[in-house]
């Protein structure tokens, strides 16, 4: 996995804070261990004071589902482009 990120670290300190287990902390802020998906998660946390663990949980799947759907999304439209790109121009003879 790789490191954490700023947001993800700042994650792990406000949830141990309100007193979330830190080995609870340490899956999710390794699952959310961007700066999108932290924030994410960070902006969900500020509506409440103290969530059940199991709806952090789903809100964690439903945040790395979105991600998912968005990197499959750009992955879906560069190949889209390089479709477009050899329907008008077809193969190219090099030099």
């Amino acid at each position: 996995m790789k490191p954490k990120s700023e947001k993800s670290i700042e994650l792990y300190h406000i949830m141990t804070e309100r007193g979330y287990p830190e080995e609870f902390c340490d899956v999710i802020t390794q699952n959310l261990n961007t700066d999108f998906t932290a924030q994410r998660m960070l902006w969900y946390l500020s509506h409440y004071e103290y969530l059940p663990e199991g709806e952090i949980v789903d809100e964690m799947l439903a945040i790395l589902s979105d991600r998912n759907a968005i990197m499959q999304k750009k992955e879906l439209e560069k190949t889209n482009a390089a479709w477009n790109e050899f329907l008008q121009h077809g193969f190219e003879e090099e030099d």
